[in-house]
Protein backbone atom coordinates (compact mmCIF):
# COMPACT_ATOMS: atom_id res chain seq x y z
CA UNK A 1 0.00 0.00 0.00
CA UNK A 2 1.47 3.32 -1.12
CA UNK A 3 1.61 6.15 1.30
CA UNK A 4 1.18 9.67 0.03
CA UNK A 5 2.91 12.56 1.65
CA UNK A 6 1.14 15.86 1.92
CA UNK A 7 2.81 18.65 -0.04
CA UNK A 8 4.90 20.97 2.04
CA UNK A 9 3.10 24.31 2.21
CA UNK A 10 5.03 27.20 0.74
CA UNK A 11 4.99 30.16 3.05
CA UNK A 12 3.66 33.34 1.47
CA UNK A 13 6.18 35.92 0.46
CA UNK A 14 6.67 38.58 3.04
CA UNK A 15 5.67 41.96 1.82
CA UNK A 16 8.30 44.58 2.09
CA UNK A 17 7.32 47.29 4.46
CA UNK A 18 6.83 50.45 2.53
CA UNK A 19 8.90 53.38 3.62
CA UNK A 20 6.80 56.00 5.24
CA UNK A 21 6.34 59.04 3.14
CA UNK A 22 7.35 62.41 4.44
CA UNK A 23 3.90 63.94 4.86
CA UNK A 24 4.94 67.03 6.78
CA UNK A 25 7.43 68.30 4.17
CA UNK A 26 5.76 67.71 0.81
CA UNK A 27 6.27 69.20 -2.63
CA UNK A 28 3.86 71.96 -1.66
CA UNK A 29 6.18 72.94 1.18
CA UNK A 30 9.17 72.79 -1.17
CA UNK A 31 7.37 75.07 -3.64
CA UNK A 32 6.44 77.49 -0.86
CA UNK A 33 10.09 77.87 0.14
CA UNK A 34 11.19 78.39 -3.46
CA UNK A 35 8.47 80.99 -3.92
CA UNK A 36 9.41 82.72 -0.65
CA UNK A 37 13.02 83.11 -1.79
CA UNK A 38 11.93 84.59 -5.12
CA UNK A 39 9.56 87.32 -3.93
CA UNK A 40 9.89 90.47 -1.84
CA UNK A 41 6.22 91.16 -1.01
CA UNK A 42 5.99 91.23 2.79
CA UNK A 43 2.37 90.06 3.03
CA UNK A 44 2.78 87.19 0.56
CA UNK A 45 5.97 86.06 2.31
CA UNK A 46 4.17 86.11 5.65
CA UNK A 47 1.25 84.07 4.32
CA UNK A 48 3.61 81.50 2.81
CA UNK A 49 5.59 81.28 6.03
CA UNK A 50 2.61 80.98 8.37
CA UNK A 51 0.61 78.53 6.23
CA UNK A 52 3.29 76.28 4.78
CA UNK A 53 6.83 76.87 5.91
CA UNK A 54 6.56 77.33 9.67
CA UNK A 55 4.55 74.10 10.31
CA UNK A 56 7.09 72.11 8.23
CA UNK A 57 10.03 73.69 10.05
CA UNK A 58 8.43 73.02 13.43
CA UNK A 59 7.98 69.33 12.61
CA UNK A 60 11.42 69.00 11.02
CA UNK A 61 13.24 70.53 13.99
CA UNK A 62 11.30 68.41 16.49
CA UNK A 63 12.08 65.21 14.58
CA UNK A 64 15.78 66.04 14.25
CA UNK A 65 16.00 66.80 17.98
CA UNK A 66 14.39 63.45 18.79
CA UNK A 67 16.21 61.35 16.17
CA UNK A 68 19.71 62.55 17.06
CA UNK A 69 18.96 62.68 20.81
CA UNK A 70 19.55 66.40 21.16
CA UNK A 71 16.90 66.18 23.88
CA UNK A 72 19.78 65.77 26.34
CA UNK A 73 20.73 69.41 25.85
CA UNK A 74 19.66 71.69 28.69
CA UNK A 75 16.90 74.17 27.83
CA UNK A 76 16.11 72.14 24.72
CA UNK A 77 12.68 73.78 24.31
CA UNK A 78 14.28 77.22 24.19
CA UNK A 79 16.91 75.93 21.74
CA UNK A 80 14.16 74.51 19.51
CA UNK A 81 12.50 77.93 19.34
CA UNK A 82 15.82 79.67 18.75
CA UNK A 83 16.63 77.32 15.88
CA UNK A 84 13.22 77.88 14.26
CA UNK A 85 13.67 81.64 14.39
CA UNK A 86 17.14 81.27 12.89
CA UNK A 87 15.78 79.14 10.03
CA UNK A 88 13.34 81.89 9.18
CA UNK A 89 16.13 84.45 8.90
CA UNK A 90 18.03 82.37 6.32
CA UNK A 91 15.05 81.32 4.21
CA UNK A 92 15.91 83.65 1.35
CA UNK A 93 19.42 82.18 1.14
CA UNK A 94 18.04 78.92 -0.26
CA UNK A 95 18.91 78.54 -3.95
CA UNK A 96 17.04 75.81 -5.81
CA UNK A 97 19.43 76.05 -8.78
CA UNK A 98 22.23 74.49 -6.71
CA UNK A 99 20.47 71.15 -6.91
CA UNK A 100 19.53 70.34 -3.33
CA UNK A 101 15.95 69.96 -2.18
CA UNK A 102 14.78 72.41 0.45
CA UNK A 103 14.08 69.56 2.87
CA UNK A 104 17.62 68.19 2.55
CA UNK A 105 19.19 71.64 2.70
CA UNK A 106 17.41 72.79 5.85
CA UNK A 107 17.66 69.38 7.53
CA UNK A 108 21.44 69.38 7.21
CA UNK A 109 21.93 72.90 8.49
CA UNK A 110 19.49 72.27 11.35
CA UNK A 111 21.41 69.18 12.43
CA UNK A 112 24.69 71.10 12.20
CA UNK A 113 23.18 73.93 14.24
CA UNK A 114 22.38 71.55 17.10
CA UNK A 115 25.77 69.82 16.81
CA UNK A 116 27.37 73.22 17.35
CA UNK A 117 25.20 73.68 20.46
CA UNK A 118 26.31 70.25 21.74
CA UNK A 119 29.98 71.18 21.34
CA UNK A 120 29.35 74.50 23.05
CA UNK A 121 27.62 72.75 25.94
CA UNK A 122 30.43 70.21 26.29
CA UNK A 123 32.87 73.08 26.59
CA UNK A 124 30.67 74.77 29.19
CA UNK A 125 30.47 71.55 31.20
CA UNK A 126 34.20 71.69 31.75
CA UNK A 127 33.84 74.94 33.65
CA UNK A 128 32.77 75.26 37.26
CA UNK A 129 28.99 75.61 37.72
CA UNK A 130 27.27 77.24 40.66
CA UNK A 131 24.44 74.80 41.47
CA UNK A 132 22.68 77.22 43.81
CA UNK A 133 22.39 79.87 41.12
CA UNK A 134 21.05 77.35 38.60
CA UNK A 135 18.39 76.16 41.03
CA UNK A 136 17.36 79.72 41.81
CA UNK A 137 17.22 80.68 38.13
CA UNK A 138 15.15 77.60 37.29
CA UNK A 139 12.72 78.35 40.09
CA UNK A 140 12.26 81.97 39.02
CA UNK A 141 11.77 81.07 35.36
CA UNK A 142 9.62 77.97 35.43
CA UNK A 143 7.56 77.80 38.62
CA UNK A 144 3.99 78.68 37.71
CA UNK A 145 2.08 80.79 40.21
CA UNK A 146 -1.20 82.60 40.28
CA UNK A 147 0.68 85.89 40.15
CA UNK A 148 2.45 84.93 36.91
CA UNK A 149 -0.89 83.91 35.36
CA UNK A 150 -2.47 87.27 36.21
CA UNK A 151 0.58 89.12 34.88
CA UNK A 152 0.43 87.20 31.61
CA UNK A 153 -3.28 87.92 31.23
CA UNK A 154 -2.76 91.62 31.91
CA UNK A 155 0.05 91.74 29.32
CA UNK A 156 -2.23 90.12 26.73
CA UNK A 157 -4.92 92.73 27.33
CA UNK A 158 -2.31 95.48 27.14
CA UNK A 159 -1.03 94.39 23.72
CA UNK A 160 -4.53 93.94 22.30
CA UNK A 161 -5.41 97.48 23.36
CA UNK A 162 -2.11 98.81 22.03
CA UNK A 163 -2.83 97.22 18.65
CA UNK A 164 -6.06 99.21 18.46
CA UNK A 165 -4.03 102.34 19.19
CA UNK A 166 -1.40 101.34 16.61
CA UNK A 167 -3.97 101.08 13.81
CA UNK A 168 -5.12 104.64 14.48
CA UNK A 169 -1.68 106.16 13.75
CA UNK A 170 -1.36 108.49 10.76
CA UNK A 171 0.73 106.65 8.16
CA UNK A 172 0.67 109.50 5.63
CA UNK A 173 3.44 111.36 7.51
CA UNK A 174 5.73 108.34 7.89
CA UNK A 175 8.95 108.01 5.91
CA UNK A 176 9.53 104.98 3.68
CA UNK A 177 11.50 102.83 6.16
CA UNK A 178 9.23 103.82 9.05
CA UNK A 179 6.19 102.80 7.04
CA UNK A 180 7.79 99.43 6.22
CA UNK A 181 8.43 98.75 9.91
CA UNK A 182 4.94 99.94 10.84
CA UNK A 183 3.31 97.60 8.29
CA UNK A 184 5.51 94.71 9.43
CA UNK A 185 4.44 95.28 13.05
CA UNK A 186 0.79 95.18 11.94
CA UNK A 187 1.45 91.92 10.06
CA UNK A 188 2.95 90.38 13.21
CA UNK A 189 -0.06 91.41 15.27
CA UNK A 190 -2.41 89.98 12.62
CA UNK A 191 -0.47 86.70 12.62
CA UNK A 192 0.10 86.42 16.38
CA UNK A 193 -2.14 83.33 16.73
CA UNK A 194 -0.23 81.46 14.01
CA UNK A 195 3.31 82.39 14.99
CA UNK A 196 4.71 80.20 17.76
CA UNK A 197 7.86 82.14 18.35
CA UNK A 198 6.71 85.57 19.50
CA UNK A 199 9.16 87.02 22.01
CA UNK A 200 11.29 90.14 22.25
CA UNK A 201 14.33 88.59 20.57
CA UNK A 202 12.30 87.02 17.79
CA UNK A 203 10.42 90.24 17.02
CA UNK A 204 13.61 91.94 15.78
CA UNK A 205 14.35 88.97 13.52
CA UNK A 206 10.83 88.96 12.13
CA UNK A 207 10.88 92.72 11.48
CA UNK A 208 14.22 92.51 9.72
CA UNK A 209 12.98 89.65 7.54
CA UNK A 210 9.59 91.19 6.73
CA UNK A 211 10.93 94.66 5.88
CA UNK A 212 14.15 93.75 4.11
CA UNK A 213 15.90 96.36 6.26
CA UNK A 214 19.01 95.78 8.31
CA UNK A 215 18.99 95.80 12.12
CA UNK A 216 20.16 99.42 12.40
CA UNK A 217 17.40 100.65 10.08
CA UNK A 218 14.75 98.70 11.99
CA UNK A 219 15.98 100.06 15.34
CA UNK A 220 16.03 103.65 14.00
CA UNK A 221 12.41 103.37 12.91
CA UNK A 222 11.35 101.78 16.20
CA UNK A 223 12.94 104.67 18.10
CA UNK A 224 10.55 107.06 16.33
CA UNK A 225 7.58 105.01 17.55
CA UNK A 226 8.81 104.90 21.16
CA UNK A 227 7.27 108.23 22.24
CA UNK A 228 3.79 107.12 21.20
CA UNK A 229 4.32 103.75 22.81
CA UNK A 230 5.52 105.25 26.11
CA UNK A 231 2.58 107.67 26.18
CA UNK A 232 0.19 104.78 25.70
CA UNK A 233 1.98 102.67 28.31
CA UNK A 234 1.86 105.46 30.91
CA UNK A 235 -1.83 106.08 30.27
CA UNK A 236 -2.46 102.33 30.67
CA UNK A 237 -0.57 102.16 33.96
CA UNK A 238 -2.39 105.23 35.28
CA UNK A 239 -5.79 103.78 34.41
CA UNK A 240 -6.57 106.35 31.73
CA UNK A 241 -7.23 103.64 29.12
Amino acid sequence: MKTTTAPIPIPPKRKRRKRRKNHYFTQEHEDAIVRYAQITCVRERTLLYVRWIEPAFNEMVDKIVFTYKFTNLPNIDLLRDECKVWLMTILDKYDQSKGSKAFSYFSVITKNWFIHKVKKQQKANRTEINIDNIAKSYEEQYLSTEESYLTEREETEFWLKFYEELKSWDTSIMKENDLKVYKAICVLFDSKDDIDIFNKKAIYLYLRELTGLNTKQVVNSLKKFKTKYYNFSNNWKNGKI
